[in-house]
Parts: structure tokens; C-alpha cells; sequence
């Protein structure tokens, strides 16, 4: 892809650069302050792509990605990638620990490390910025002691590491998506997932379980599921939900109308190919031949008036 550029959390040296590298397939890659910057760039037609994160396995959902999926004009998913998220400690040539009186890092890095930091820095002042690398970059500049980052920015930005893989919670996994604009989504793979944001009409009794009703009728597993608020009145909140399965799944399109009738809006975020294992088997009666089996059956009754 020559002419695309991708928008991604920068500056050099974060996950979300590593994540874009992964995905890029000859993109050019652009970096950006924040995730909703990032995202703009991609609605204002700067940049054909953004790669964000979505999901951390120690924090869960990363709030601005969420919000920027759920506002604004429509955007897609179109691909993942999972990474492994390793934090070090680093400072300028020279610095010991107990030099360290300011740390500089991103609010979701600041999360998993923060039993680190209070047992090991206890008396450091912990400054958050817009992400991983820009805290090395600061650090470089000497704007701040020492940044938890990851480990390629310590060699980017010629720090030394003052300490190794300082998570309080090891093996923690990010994942990050590309977002395009609209447009269809690449084929079914046998191994998809889809993501969608669910509004419903009222807030009611009940009204969540006829939104999962809908999937757990049609055999789909869902992988995730968040409430988030919809930034109108108090107490009104949507659905961040990825299922199990493609758009072009007879089951999951089904799934889909029958939402889209029920609901007050839903907005499609894309169907794609998942990368983070096999999705569950189909019970029996969900293949696509089932549907169109039924299908025939009903078209038989209504002819014939017997099947």
C-alpha cells in the first residue's frame, strides 16, 4: 500500500509504534500526540489508517479509543494485533535510583507499575503524559529524572535502564486495532470477530438481556462487553460489545437486524480476522446451512402449506 499512512500513538518507541510497525504493510507511519488526535487524522482524511489500543489484559479498555469508537463519524476496525507489554525503568546516563524524584509515563503504564513505584520510589512524583515514549523523550530533555517506558525507548532515546520489567502484574498483553473508514469488511476467515457499540431505546428492566438474548439465541460467544456513558444525561449508556464470528455469518447477520430493530441505534465497528486464538465451536443449529435450511422450510409452509 504505497499511498497509505497510518496515524499512530507516537512519538517513536511506544507499544502502539511497535503494534503499527506490525500492521503497517509498507504504510507510512505517523505519529501523534493522543489517540483522539490520532483519530482525527483519520475522519479529517490526513492519514488512510490509525492504530490504536483497545484493550490491556491488567486495565482493560483504554477509555479514549472507546470513546472515540462510540462519538463522531463512523470508523471500522479492519485488523488486531496482540502485544506482549513489558515496563522499564530508565533515566539519563549516569542516574541511579536514588536520584529519581520525578517519573514521567502514560496514565495506563502508570497503572500496572504504581505497587512498583510506591514500594521501590516511594517518595517520587509521578507525572503522566500522552504516552510511554513521550515520558523518554522528556526524560532526554531533561524535563523529568526518569520515565517508565518500554524497553526500546531507553536505546532510542539513550537512557540507561535503571530497572527490568517492573510490572506489578508480568505477562500483561495489549491489543491494538487498525481503523479505516467505512468500507466493507475483508472476508470471512472462519476466525473472525466483530465489534459493535449498542444504544438502547430506553433504559428499562431488562434491557441488556434482550441485547444478549439475541447472541446467546444464535449460538455467539461474546469476548468482550462495557458499558460506557453515552455523554448525554446522566445514567444513559451504550454497549461496547465484540462477538464472536463475521457480518457475512448468517448468524451473526441475523443477530445484527434483530438489534438494529430493537435497539435505539447500533453502530457496526467492523468485522475482522481475530488473532488471539480459535472462537468457540458452533452449536448445533447455527451454521449457515441451518439458516438456510430454515429459510427453505418456511418458504415451503408459506407455498405449500406443509414442510
Amino acid at each position: 500500500m504505497p499511498d497509505a499512512r497510518y496515524a499512530f500513538l507516537g512519538p517513536a518507541g511506544t507499544f502502539a509504534h511497535a503494534a503499527a510497525q506490525r500492521l503497517a504493510g509498507g504504510a507510512e507511519l505517523v505519529p501523534y500526540g493522543t489517540v483522539t488526535q490520532a483519530v482525527d487524522a483519520l475522519r479529517d482524511g490526513a492519514v488512510t489508517g490509525a492504530v490504536v489500543p483497545l484493550e490491556n489484559s491488567v486495565e482493560g479498555a483504554v477509555p479514549a479509543t472507546l470513546d472515540a469508537l462510540i462519538t463522531d463519524r463512523p470508523l471500522v476496525i479492519v485488523a488486531e494485533t496482540f502485544l506482549p507489554v513489558v515496563f522499564d525503568l530508565m533515566a539519563r546516563p549516569g542516574a541511579r535510583l536514588a536520584d529519581v524524584r520525578s517519573i514521567a509515563t502514560h496514565p495506563h503504564a502508570e497503572a500496572q507499575v504504581r505497587r512498583y513505584l510506591l514500594t521501590e520510589l516511594p517518595r517520587a512524583a509521578v507525572e503522566l503524559v500522552g504516552s510511554t515514549a513521550a515520558g523518554a523523550e522528556a526524560v532526554a530533555a531533561g524535563r523529568y529524572d526518569a520515565a517508565v517506558a518500554p524497553s526500546s525507548s531507553a536505546a532510542l532515546y539513550r537512557l540507561t535502564t535503571l530497572a527490568h520489567d517492573i510490572a506489578d502484574q508480568p505477562g500483561a498483553v495489549t491489543r491494538f486495532v487498525l481503523l479505516s473508514r467505512p468500507r466493507p469488511a475483508p472476508p470471512a476467515t472462519g476466525n473472525d470477530r466483530t465489534s459493535l457499540v449498542i444504544l438502547p431505546r430506553a433504559n428499562h428492566a431488562g434491557a441488556l438481556l434482550q441485547i444478549l438474548t439475541e447472541f446467546a439465541a444464535r449460538g455467539i460467544n461474546l469476548t468482550r462487553i462495557e458499558s460506557r456513558p453515552t455523554k448525554g444525561e446522566l445514567g444513559q449508556y451504550c454497549f461496547s460489545i465484540d462477538c464472536e464470528g463475521h457480518l457475512a455469518d448468517q448468524r451473526v447477520a441475523e443477530a445484527l437486524a434483530a438489534l438494529h430493530r430493537l435497539c435505539a441505534d447500533v453502530r457496526y465497528l467492523g468485522s475482522y480476522p481475530r488473532r488471539d486464538g480459535r472462537q468457540a465451536g458452533l452449536l448445533a443449529g447455527n451454521a449457515d446451512a441451518d439458516f438456510a435450511d430454515a429459510r427453505a422450510w418456511l418458504d415451503r409452509l408459506r407455498e405449500q402449506g406443509s414442510g
